[in-house]
């Protein structure tokens, strides 16, 4: 009999909506599902929007705080999914009634909090996540894997960058990712993708130096006054790793043309990768030993069409030689983490992943503030 796992969602903002569906998906996306995963209750911070939600997407329990869910014994696990400032106590208040957590980037507002969410997880015994939903797409996962096989032999420099055009627009009414009193800015919101990417495919940091930028000065607030800008719209990093790699990073939302612009570039000794979300089926490989001749012969960067090509049990739906896309990954990433749940085995990226992260992420904060490079070795 399959193991069933119910899970409490708190939020319903884009990310809530996504992880929602994620899990409906999952029976389609993997055959056969080794377990049952339902959303069983959803809390938001408004409770006659929650009713609707609930009606509208047949979710049984609208909480009218996530308390009630926490508290529920019928729920495995609680799926965070709110505004950053609200994730550590949330967490933290589920891991203490004995609730497994799924926790959306950043894990916390600082580091400090973060540390003792990886802490309480490990003390408790309890399999808690954080979602850095990118490193289940095909072409990420195929990236790791020649990392891994040494196939780029030394790692020698690597660029990283994520670039939206959202901060462009003076009018466009300010929300709580764009305001610093509520843990917001591109640092916070962009750059954990791309600090999780850098490490976990090149390894952990010994230094880092950032500058950052507010391009815009003035917004407007949702009243329609004036909001002078207070958090960082673009930061530009500089890292240098362990393993003697450096490379830069940029994390940007003043980029004017840019959708959901990831992409990054690995260059070792014996060859190089690149990706490209917005061409989310490829990964491109360069091999030092491929024949060079007058005319090219098979050197240069080769187009891997990872496509839809996962492992079992997934691969079947839709068709492995059909385009992937950015959802593809947070359906791997709620796989991967429920699959931990059902057979109580680890997860990778856990809470002391996503509290390295944030580490990371203060470090760049400190750097910004005191035009310093930070040491974390």
């Amino acid at each position: 009999m399959k193991k069933e796992l119910r899970i409490g969602l708190c939020g319903f903002g884009a990310m809530g909506k996504t992880h929602a569906f994620a899990v409906s998906a999952l029976p389609y996306y993997y055959s056969p599902l080794p377990f049952k995963a339902t959303v069983h209750g959803l809390c938001t911070a408004h409770p006659e929007r929650t009713r609707t939600f609930c009606d509208t997407y047949g979710i049984p329990v609208a909480a009218e705080h996530e308390d009630e869910l926490i508290a529920d014994p019928s729920v495995d696990i609680i799926d965070i999914c709110t505004p950053n400032p609200f994730h550590y106590e949330t967490a933290l208040r589920a891991m203490h009634a004995g609730k497994h957590v799924l926790c959306e980037k950043p894990l916390c507002a600082t580091a400090a909090q973060a540390q003792e969410l990886a802490a309480v997880a490990k003390e408790r015994g309890l399999i808690c996540g954080t979602v850095f939903n990118n490193r289940f797409l095909a072409p990420v996962l195929r990236a790791q894997q020649l990392v891994c096989e040494g196939t780029l032999g030394r790692l020698l420099s690597f660029r990283f960058d994520y670039l939206h055009n959202s901060c462009l627009d003076p009018t466009r009414k300010v929300g709580w990712k764009q305001t610093a009193a509520a843990a917001g800015g591109t640092l916070m919101d962009l750059g954990p993708h791309i600090l999780d990417l850098c490490t976990c495919l090149c390894g952990s940091v010994s230094s880092l130096f950032a500058v950052g930028q507010i391009g815009i000065p003035t917004h407007e607030n949702p009243d329609g006054t004036v909001f002078h800008t207070d958090a960082d719209e673009s930061v530009y990093m500089t890292l240098t790793m362990q393993n003697g790699a450096t490379g830069m990073l940029c994390a940007s939302k003043l980029c004017i043309g840019e959708n959901d612009g990831l992409t990054f570039a690995l260059y070792g000794t014996e060859g190089a990768l690149k990706f490209d979300l917005m061409e989310p089926s490829w990964l491109y490989f360069y091999n030092k030993n491929a024949l060079h001749a007058p005319i090219g012969g098979n050197a240069g960067f080769t187009r891997i069409e990872c496509v839809g090509r996962y492992p079992a049990p997934g691969g079947i739906f839709p068709s492995p030689k059909a385009p992937d896309g950015w959802l593809r990954g947070h359906i791997g990433s709620m796989y991967a983490y429920l699959s931990a749940v059902a057979c109580g085995t680890p997860f990778t990226p856990s809470f002391a992943d996503g509290a390295y992260v944030q580490k990371l992420i203060d470090a760049a904060a400190t750097s910004m503030h005191e035009g310093r490079t930070v040491s974390l070795a």
